[in-house]
């Protein structure tokens, strides 16, 4: 009597969840990154050879570009419901008279993700401005000479609203030892004598010595 063969069906993998699970997360980081924008003057940082990671948060930046000018920047700490940077603004503006809107506080506080190098005076105008080209007008460095040092108070305002702040110097490699050297003076006067120095990582080989 013969056999009766049982039909057995080959094993099927259906790719489709897994498919519509990558598209899922591609859609959520493309709706939820945010460019990283170019330094509004381009610096050419120094080499080191330093691994060590700057911080995500609690930071303030100042960049110094080829041509001298002196940027500043600071963020909202780790969570942007402290809203560090609207009321940094609004301290600058009580020591120069300067009263700032609503709108323009909240304006300064969403433009984290670049330096300004503008001074007070002009900050008004600056945050009114829509055109990139406008805005890249009136960053004529922020003002660091005796008679209206303005980077030492932001420098100080910073500290006095968020005391865990910290302090990344990027400075291009090119620029005058001097504008460094009183950039340095304006910190240490601040009281900040430790801060990061933003360099670009050096490539090192190692080789193995052989010996005979």
């Amino acid at each position: 009597m013969p056999k009766i063969k049982i039909h057995t069906k080959q094993p099927r993998i259906d790719m489709t969840p897994m498919v519509d699970l990558f598209a899922l997360l591609l859609t959520f980081f493309m709706l939820t990154a945010t460019w990283r924008p170019s330094d509004p003057a381009p610096v050419d940082t120094p080499f080191s050879v330093s691994e060590k990671p700057t911080p995500d948060a609690n930071i303030m930046t100042v960049l110094l570009s080829a041509d001298n000018r002196v940027f500043f920047n600071v963020d909202n700490g780790p969570d942007t419901i402290l809203k560090f940077r609207p009321k940094i603004l609004a301290e600058m503006g009580k020591r120069y008279n300067i009263e700032f809107t609503e709108d323009e506080l909240r304006t300064f506080e969403k433009l984290t993700a670049s330096s300004f190098g503008v001074s007070i005076q002009d900050m008004k105008a600056y945050l009114a401005a829509t055109d990139a080209n406008v805005r890249a007008s009136l960053e004529k460095g922020i003002p660091i000479d005796s008679t209206d040092n303005q980077l030492a108070l932001w420098v100080l305002f910073s500290r006095q609203i968020n005391p865990a702040v910290n302090t990344l110097i990027k400075g291009d490699a090119n620029a005058d030892f001097p504008i460094v050297r009183e950039v340095l003076d304006i910190l240490q006067d601040k009281n900040v004598n430790r801060f990061n120095l933003i360099t670009n990582l050096r490539v090192i080989e190692v080789t193995e010595e052989t010996t005979e």
